[in-house]
């Protein structure tokens, strides 16, 4: 079989015609990544392949960088200020060696489906794919708002902090039906939930500007939030998105809680202890507000972000010394909470996503509990960053379906901050294929092509559709066309 060539990742006849007749076209909704909304706005060209592929100071794909390091490549090229050029050439040597890892698949399929090019990236070809990678950037259908809309992307949602006044959000709104996509955003609250750090103070104070609400003490800033969420939502917001490195459910008084703000207010020292009050009852309240406006609560949860000390000093955060997180009674925490808040009836929409594996029989056997109220209204999210594999993928099928109704799941995303990522939506898609062809071939379902075409179809894009409702106005066909 050729690199890439039109069945790979698919191992069954089932599985082939599922993709190609079924899964393929489906349009794609992307509602978790990290694309930059200014990038869509501002709409420019790259100077070259390397600023949208590997970096642009340090804002860039850590995927990638991680590989160049293992494979000796200096930090000038890779976060530094080397030459692009050479940046590319070091990507290219490192490829050369990645054999078996996912981003091998991912750069050929990238180079393939934006580029139109069909060789072998390595060291020798390098030069030549520079060339035609750089002069097609130049030209608008390498924009920004380009790759999206050909990518058929109906929906983007970027990941935003609640004193965002989402100014970018609302020049693209205007022009959402030309640019023919949504770009949504999607409250990210980590410097309300980081409490013990030095900035704390000076974030409550932005979030008190823009809401109009001075925040005082814990109920203060639930107004402030709450605010933020009638905003949010009137710029078509329907997601948050929680970061919880570690979490243990410790509850509080109000009162414990507010003394608990007030040292975080004066940067004075907080226990364990007391960070866990506080997040426990900020986790609550963030529970009720996603409820109440029906919107989906999404967890990544059990990393460990940062343990080269040095590195993170010189390059700070998201820029590749993050690791799977090691806390084993992690689920058994949000178990507590969630149990907790179904006796107020305050359970939104959910998506869980761990880092690490091993949570993810516990979450998914949790989900069966708190399904009342709409279709799969809790789900075990995609294999995620480390599990991003197709090896990752289909377990993540697995455990889902054989705990659940995986037919509803709500499919892929890129959590991604480049705007070539979305072939990795086709890799999910031939990883979902192949798996329900394995059942129909082994007699575990149906022999049934329009039954298994349907459910691939429905989890490729129909149930994102369903789940979230960011079109509640209007289909796609009707804003955009086909």
């Amino acid at each position: 079989m050729a690199l890439l060539d039109k069945d790979f990742l698919l191992t069954n006849e089932m599985g082939k015609k599922l993709f190609h007749d079924y899964a393929k076209d489906m349009p794609i909704i992307d509602f978790h990544c990290h694309l930059n909304p200014d990038e869509i706005y501002e709409n420019k060209n790259y100077d070259n392949i390397t600023r949208v592929w590997i970096n642009e100071g340090v804002y860039g794909d850590h995927y990638k960088w991680r590989l160049m390091r293992a494979n000796g490549v200096p930090e000038e090229l890779i976060t530094g200020d080397g030459d692009d050029y050479d940046k590319f050439i070091a990507w290219a040597k490192t490829i050369e060696n990645a054999a078996g890892n996912p981003l091998y698949e991912w750069t050929h399929l990238e180079l393939r489906r934006f580029f139109g090019i069909d060789e072998v990236f390595n060291e020798k070809t390098a030069p030549e794919i520079w060339k035609k990678a750089n002069a097609l950037l130049q030209t608008d259908d390498f924009k920004p708002r380009s790759l999206i809309r050909n990518s058929n992307v109906k929906a983007v949602c970027t990941t935003d902090d609640p004193a965002s006044e989402l100014p970018y959000h609302k020049l693209l709104k205007a022009e959402e039906k030309e640019n023919g996509f949504r770009t949504l955003p999607a409250m990210r609250p980590d410097k309300l939930i980081q409490v013990d750090r030095d900035g704390y103070a000076d974030y409550l104070k932005e979030l008190s500007r823009v809401s109009g609400v001075e925040i005082t003490d814990f109920n203060s800033l639930v107004k402030a939030l709450h605010q933020r969420f009638e905003f949010f939502n009137e710029m078509g917001g329907r997601l948050s998105d929680h970061s919880l490195l570690t979490y243990h459910f410790n509850e509080a008084s109000e009162a414990e809680v507010n003394a608990i703000m007030a040292k975080g207010i004066a940067n004075k020292p907080l226990t364990q202890e007391e960070i866990d009050k506080y997040l426990t009852m900020l986790l609550e309240n963030l529970m009720k507000l996603n409820n109440e406006f029906d919107w989906t609560m999404q967890w990544h949860v059990n990393s460990v972000r940062d343990l080269n000390r040095p590195m993170f000093d010189k390059l700070g955060p998201d820029t590749g010394y993050d690791a799977i997180g090691t806390q084993p009674d992690i689920a058994l925490h949000i178990q507590k909470l969630y149990t907790k808040m179904r006796d107020t009836n305050d359970i939104p929409k959910s998506i869980f996503y761990s880092l690490n594996p091993n949570d993810w029989m516990e979450l998914a056997s949790m989900m069966g509990c708190f399904l009342e109220g709409g279709v799969q209204r809790m789900q075990l999210g995609a294999g995620w960053w480390f599990n991003d594999t197709a090896e990752g993928m289909h377990e993540q099928l697995r455990t889902f379906a054989q705990q659940s109704l995986l037919p509803h799941f709500v499919g892929m995303l890129t959590d991604s901050r480049s705007f070539l990522s979305y072939p990795r939506h086709e890799y999910f898609r031939r990883v979902l294929c192949n798996f329900y062809g394995e059942l129909a071939e082994q007699g575990r379902v149906p022999d049934d092509e329009a039954y298994l075409g349907k459910i691939v179809q429905n989890i490729s894009y129909n149930n994102a559709y369903d789940f979230f409702g960011f079109f509640p106005d209007a289909t796609p066909e009707e804003l955009f066309g086909k």
